[in-house]
């Protein structure tokens, strides 16, 4: 089941991608509606590499949701008409969900970027309580991208 949410932020599309490749990110736009705690490797690293994270989320920071293989398995870089454009792919899984496939989009405009996430999940007969879940994990996550970048990026 594919869920699509796109919003425009008031930041270079390089700063876009710049700050996207850090987990940093990945944890402050997540709170506090889903906590990651990093299984292995035990420490996420600084900038995300092409490779598998496990990790264990919880709802609210207390209530278990299981754990989730983050599988940074790519990117991709272009211009497009002369402006910067990226795609990026976490294709993960999870204990109740068989596809968590993660794709980022960014994109430059006229003022700011365009970032688009775009999910494809499958977990059976959950599916479409997941797909529920995470249109609200994702909305929320944009809300908070641009509370952070009306901030110009403090994390405080």
């Amino acid at each position: 089941m594919l869920l699509t949410l796109k919003t425009r932020l008031d930041c270079t599309a390089e700063r876009c991608f710049d700050e996207v490749q850090t987990p940093r990110l990945l944890l402050h736009i997540a709170q506090p509606l889903v906590h990651f705690t990093p299984i292995t490797p035990p420490q996420l690293p600084a900038r995300w590499e092409a490779r598998e994270y496990e990790v264990a989320m919880h709802l609210l920071g207390c209530i278990p949701l299981g754990r989730q293989m983050v599988r940074i398995s790519g990117q991709d870089h272009t211009q497009r008409d002369g402006h910067f454009s990226v795609e990026l792919r976490d294709n993960g899984s999870g204990t109740l969900i068989s596809r968590w496939d993660h794709r980022i989009f960014i994109q430059a405009a006229e003022q700011g970027c365009h970032y688009t996430d775009q999910v494809d999940i499958r977990a059976g007969w959950l599916t479409p309580l997941v797909w529920l879940f995470a249109w609200g994990f994702y909305k929320h996550r944009q809300q908070r991208w641009q509370q952070l970048v009306r901030r110009s990026f403090s994390y405080a």
